[in-house]
């Protein structure tokens, strides 16, 4: 038996036409679900950007519509330390993770004003800009940026909000590094390939669906016929940053080679 064949009978055997447990799941949102798909598969959890099973990533269909490459925070951030020299400057911005999110972020009237770097204020597509001054696109080496301008700000308190060292354009405020990108989208996707469990009407899980090993270059090229997109979710109170680059759940059906 192969390994896809393997992957196969584990889901005809212990997936296929259940509909999920969650009962006892303290897990929230589709995060309870993708648990206990990756329990019914064999998968062990495991923090190595890895396939999750025999050189193969496990995708779960999900609610969202939105399907997860990865929780990539960015290789450095303008909060890293007090000297953000990384960023191709010698300024000393002083800014800690809470400080930036009251500075690039937004407070949510829904969740009793909690800090968010989500949503409005952070970009999501290539060549988006946000009226918070953020534009998500490349800089001369490749690496994906976002980057803040004073002069774009359209926020009326910005002069509050702002500090004066903080009062310019083309500022780098997230930076995922080349290498560091291709090494994570390479290590996931470019083994085997992937496969996705998907569901019925009913809520059961019908079949399973394969498709072929993505390299770097041609993620980049999604990014940047928008794709793939930047889905922030960082907030206050939470260390994690929250940091998904996902591509809508249709474009992925798209790319399936074949279906059991």
């Amino acid at each position: 038996m192969t390994k896809k064949e393997e992957i196969i009978s584990r889901f005809y055997n212990n997936v296929k036409g259940k509909i999920p447990d969650v009962s006892n799941s303290n897990v929230k949102h589709d995060g309870k679900y993708g648990h206990w798909l990756e329990n019914q598969m064999g998968v062990k959890l495991n923090a190595n950007n890895a396939p999750d099973l025999f050189g193969y990533e496990m995708k779960n269909q999900t609610s969202s519509g939105k399907i997860s490459y990865g929780d990539w925070s960015a290789s450095e951030y303008i909060f890293h330390g007090k000297s953000n020299k990384r960023n191709g400057t010698n300024q000393n911005f002083d800014i800690d993770r809470s400080k930036f999110l009251k500075i690039f972020g937004k407070p949510n009237k829904e969740k009793n004003n909690r800090i968010s770097w989500s949503g409005t204020p952070c970009p999501t597509y290539y060549l988006d800009q946000t009226i918070f001054g953020q534009i998500l696109k490349y800089d001369q080496n490749k690496n994906i940026v976002i980057t803040y301008s004073y002069s774009l700000d359209k926020r009326p308190n910005k002069k509050i909000i702002v500090p004066s060292n903080i009062k310019q354009d083309n500022l780098i405020i997230a930076k995922w590094l080349y290498q560091d990108l291709k090494k994570k989208v390479e290590k996931k996707f470019n083994q085997k390939g992937w496969f996705m469990c998907k569901k019925g009407s009913d809520g059961s899980y019908k079949s399973i669906s394969f498709g072929e090993p993505l390299n770097f270059k041609t993620w980049l090229q999604l990014f940047e016929d928008g794709i793939v997109f930047f889905d922030s979710g960082m907030y206050e109170g939470n260390k994690r940053p929250y940091s998904q680059w996902r591509s809508n759940s249709s474009f992925w059906y798209s790319l399936v080679t074949d279906e059991y």
